[in-house]
C-alpha cells in the first residue's frame, strides 16, 4: 500500500495492534489495513514484534507505532466524532468507556490507550453556535455541566 501524504502516527507501548482492531470494530468506516513486524531488535521490542500497524478511524489514515512506555498521550490531541443520535453518541461513548477507557466533561472521554475522543452531536455544533446569542448561551452552559452529551438536554436548555 503506497503510504498517504499525510498519516496520524499514534505511539503505543507494545499495544497498537490491539488498538486498531478496536477503533476498527468500533467505528464506521474503519480498517485495519496492515501489520508490519520488526525486521531487527529496537529499544521497544524484538525481532519479529508487531513494529506498527497501518489503520484508518472512520476514513483517516492512521499509523499506530509500538514505540514502548516513553511517551503518554494527552488531550493536546482528540479525535472528534461527529454524530447523528443519542443513540449512536451512547453507543460510541460505551465502547470507549467500557472498553477501560474514562469518562471527563463536555463530550471528552479516553480509551483504554490514553487516546482523548470528543464525541460530538451535531446538534451541540448548531446549539452552541445558534444565531441568538441567549440560546447559545443556554446551550453552552448546559454542556458545561455534562460528561457524555444528552441531545435533549441540550436541546431544552437552548429552547430556555
Amino acid at each position: 500500500m503506497k503510504p498517504a501524504k499525510n498519516t496520524i502516527c499514534l505511539w503505543f507501548d507494545g499495544e497498537a495492534e490491539a488498538a486498531a482492531n478496536f477503533y476498527a470494530k468500533t467505528f464506521p468506516d474503519s480498517s485495519v489495513d496492515a501489520i508490519h513486524r520488526a525486521p531487527s531488535d529496537y529499544p521497544a521490542g524484538k525481532q519479529g514484534d508487531v513494529l506498527t500497524v497501518e489503520f484508518s478511524v472512520m476514513g483517516l489514515r492512521c499509523l499506530g507505532l509500538n514505540g514502548g512506555p516513553g511517551i503518554r498521550h494527552s488531550e493536546a490531541f482528540s479525535f472528534q466524532v461527529s454524530t447523528e443520535t443519542q443513540a449512536e453518541t451512547d453507543s460510541l461513548w460505551a465502547a470507549i468507556i467500557g472498553g477501560g477507557g474514562v469518562a471527563s466533561a463536555c463530550g471528552w472521554c479516553k480509551d483504554k490507550w490514553g487516546i482523548s475522543w470528543q464525541i460530538t452531536p451535531r446538534a451541540l455544533i448548531e446549539a452552541i453556535t445558534d444565531p441568538d446569542p441567549a440560546a447559545a448561551k443556554r446551550a453552552f452552559e448546559a454542556m458545561m455541566q455534562m460528561g457524555k452529551i444528552d441531545i435533549a438536554v441540550l436541546e431544552a436548555a437552548r429552547r430556555g
